[in-house]
């Protein structure tokens, strides 16, 4: 269960990331994360460039199923990659704290609305 493990481990890092950087900021390190992972010449994150460049972000303990299911999860568009919103969207997700925090703020903002 090493998989299990490392998402524990980046579930609790990326809303400390969050706070420390702020909102752009941490949108710039997602986009140099994709930029470490993604094959080069699709300019997307494959299967094969997922597992070539895992250890990039200490995901080598992970199986190829698990790096299968990541692809697939994030997979919105059903191309069997991600691009680099795609991946963007799947590390929020990946995330319960952030993705709380995100709907409070936005809630908080739809009240100003009247909703």
């Amino acid at each position: 269960m090493a998989g299990v493990d490392k998402r524990a481990d980046f579930e609790d890092l990326l809303p400390v990331m969050a706070i420390k950087l702020g909102g752009e900021g941490i949108i710039n390190e997602l986009c140099n994360g994709f930029q470490l992972l993604m094959d080069k010449d699709r300019r997307v994150i494959t299967m094969e460039s997922l597992k070539r460049n895992a250890a990039f972000l200490g995901l080598q303990d992970l199986s190829e199923d698990e790096l299968a299911g990541m692809v697939k999860e994030g997979d919105l568009d059903g191309d069997g990659a991600l691009n680099q919103m795609e991946f963007c969207v799947l590390m929020f997700r990946l995330s319960p704290e952030l993705m709380q925090e995100s709907r409070f703020w936005l809630e908080e903002e739809l009240k100003g609305y009247g909703f």
